[in-house]
C-alpha cells in the first residue's frame, strides 16, 4: 500500500511544460510520470526508450527548453 501526498515543488517553467506534454503523450498524470522517472533513477536505470526520448527532444524544441543535465544544480532565478 502506498500513500501519496500533495507537494508544492517549484520547477523551471519550460521543463514543466515538457514534462506535462510527455505525461499527456503517455496518457498518464504528471505525478505518475515523475514517480516512474525517480524510481528508475534510484536503480540507475534509464526511464525512457528511444521513441520516448525522441518525443522529449521534440517537446524540448516546441517549448524552447535548452537546459541539459550539466545545468542541474546551477539554475538561478532572475531577481525581480
Amino acid at each position: 500500500m502506498i500513500e501519496r501526498v500533495q507537494t508544492g515543488v517549484r520547477l523551471e517553467k519550460r521543463l514543466l511544460k515538457v514534462l506535462k506534454g510527455l505525461a499527456e503523450l503517455k496518457d498518464m498524470s504528471l505525478g505518475d510520470l515523475l514517480e516512474g522517472m525517480v524510481l528508475h533513477a534510484f536503480e540507475g536505470k534509464v526511464p525512457f526508450d528511444a521513441d520516448t526520448l525522441k518525443a522529449v527532444e521534440d517537446l524540448k524544441r516546441v517549448y524552447g527548453l535548452d537546459l541539459t543535465a550539466a545545468d542541474s544544480h546551477r539554475l538561478k532565478e532572475d531577481p525581480q
